[in-house]
């Protein structure tokens, strides 16, 4: 039974809205990457989308709830790398998060936890618990990759694979944002210190420099 005008209405409405919806996600990740969190409004939405900021409020009625869902999206990006990249060994792996990073810096991209952070004392309290879900989620993907390496002789390291995980990937958010004010090279200078202390026969210059395994742009972290 073919479906009636009505349905056919309906359904595209639902469509529209399902955009509607990940459009504003998408404009505000890229707020949050270039302004930080507080510093937008949903005026810079609606402005870019020439909607009014009710239509908004309409899909997020907070903007802790707008937050929220920017993380979800991007939790939902990293399960899918993850997904993608679990048959690889542990080197693969810790290569393959150090050139997210790296295609960021390249890109003038702030990674979203870096964004977030800074303003995170500022945050209602289930902002604050999705914000450390997705830190959680990256530390460990660093930590059970870094674990991996060690058990294959790949990588070396002292002490628990948790304490060096959350020692690399401070490293490189830091590398992430004094790109922005020092230029390239200290991408470079940073993590190939933080590459030669881990024993691994590649450095930053070894990474693409324009190709992506994957056609989504490397937004995660």
């Amino acid at each position: 039974m073919r479906p009636t005008r009505v349905e056919d209405t309906r359904r595209k409405r639902e469509e529209d809205r399902k955009r509607t919806r990940q459009e504003i996600i998408r404009l505000a990740d890229g707020l949050i990457r270039q302004q930080g969190f507080n510093a937008f409004s949903y005026a810079d939405i609606a402005g870019t989308m020439e909607i009014r900021n009710a239509a908004i409020h309409y899909y997020f009625p907070t903007k802790s709830e707008l937050g929220k869902a920017v993380i979800e999206s991007e939790l939902e990006r990293i399960r899918h790398y993850q997904w993608r990249t679990s048959g690889n060994s542990g080197e693969e792996q810790v290569r393959f998060l150090v050139t997210v990073f790296y295609r960021n810096s390249q890109l003038n991209n702030i990674c979203l936890m870096g964004s977030l952070l800074p303003d995170f004392a500022t945050f209602e309290p289930d902002l604050q618990n999705a914000v450390n879900r997705m830190c959680d989620t990256i530390l460990e993907w660093m930590m059970a990759s870094l674990d991996k390496a060690r058990k294959e002789g790949k990588v070396r390291f002292e002490g628990e694979p948790a304490d060096r995980a959350a020692l690399v990937v401070s490293t490189l958010l830091a590398a992430l944002l004094l790109v922005r004010a020092r230029g390239q090279s200290i991408f470079f200078h940073m993590v190939d210190r933080l590459l030669a202390d881990l024993g691994v026969d590649w450095r930053v210059g070894d990474l693409p420099e324009v190709e992506w395994p994957f056609p989504e742009s490397p937004s995660f972290t």
